[in-house]
């Protein structure tokens, strides 16, 4: 996997925007693209994919592609990433994720209710996960937003262990333990909202707006953005900032050819945390397995 990619969740009024962005990722140098089928993205980069190897400029073997199964798609992730694959007019993906340890009713709308929550039944959903690898229709499968006692769950009944798993990190949520945990087990840490996803509804400026990194940012000559997705890189994770600024593409890629001192690293890991999102949308004292935040 390449340790930097390319997110592609963004509002259907931006798909457009979106798909000429993914053409300038592909010029800038980047080469893992994200994407999962609630997004409703999954169409446009695949229009943009498949216009860069028509083009003969980029290879299908030089990408790698990620989607997600959705929560209401557990029954069946066999019918799920095939259609995810139509979508993207791909023979397979590199990596597919639970997105969620969570299951959903069919017909399900926001803000979620009670009787939306399903049991979760993670044995059969990993076991039709492990299909699609037997199946070569993803090179790899694995688990997002899952906690360490959620894996250790998973891994109970596992014929293949999950490769990666994807969650919510940055310098204000380091999640130390998990990444301690998923290094034990040899399960890549990749990081979503890497710069906190400023100026979108669900994300917040906390990260950008820091006047630690901010510091550090202008000893070194860099921007704030720069700085946030090198120290998540020597943390060994790998990154997935989005945008769709021809500039901010650019500059977040340039983060290969220098390093943070220790003195960076120790003043970084005493930021304060807090959690951006809390997915207070999936807590309620009955149905889901989500008792609390």
């Amino acid at each position: 996997m390449p340790v930097i990619g390319f997110g592609t969740a963004v509002p259907p009024h931006q798909y457009e925007e979106m798909k000429a962005a993914v053409g300038m990722a592909l010029k800038v140098g980047y080469r893992q693209f994200d994407t999962a089928s609630c997004y409703g993205s999954e169409g446009t980069l695949g229009a943009a994919l498949k216009e860069a190897f028509q083009s003969g400029d980029i290879k299908r073997e030089e990408v790698f592609v990620t989607t997600k199964l959705w929560d209401d798609e557990h029954d069946d992730p066999l019918a799920a990433i095939t259609r995810s694959l139509k979508n993207l007019q791909l023979e397979y993906v590199d990596l597919y994720l639970v997105h969620w340890p969570l299951r959903l009713r069919k017909g399900h709308t926001l803000p979620l209710k009670e009787e939306d929550f399903l049991p979760l039944d993670i044995k059969s959903t990993w076991h039709g996960m492990e299909k699609c690898f037997e199946l070569g229709l993803t090179k790899a499968i694995g688990v997002s937003n899952f906690s360490c006692k959620k894996i250790e769950d998973l891994l109970k009944h596992a014929k293949i262990p999950p490769a990666a798993n994807q969650v919510e990190m940055h310098p204000m949520w380091q999640q130390k333990k998990l990444r301690e945990y998923c290094s034990k087990m040899k399960i890549q840490v990749c990081a979503f909202s890497p710069l906190g996803a400023p100026n979108t509804p669900w994300g917040s400026n906390i990260v950008m707006d820091s006047p630690v990194i901010k510091e550090i940012a202008q000893k070194h000559g860099k921007s704030i953005a720069q700085v946030v997705l090198r120290w998540e890189i020597e943390q060994g994770v790998c990154v997935i900032p989005k945008s769709c600024n021809k500039g901010r593409i650019t500059e977040n890629f340039q983060v290969f050819d220098w390093c943070l001192t220790a003195e960076d690293h120790e003043k970084m890991s005493k930021l304060q945390q807090k959690k951006i999102s809390r997915g207070e949308d999936l807590v309620n004292s009955t149905t889901s397995p989500y008792r609390t935040i």
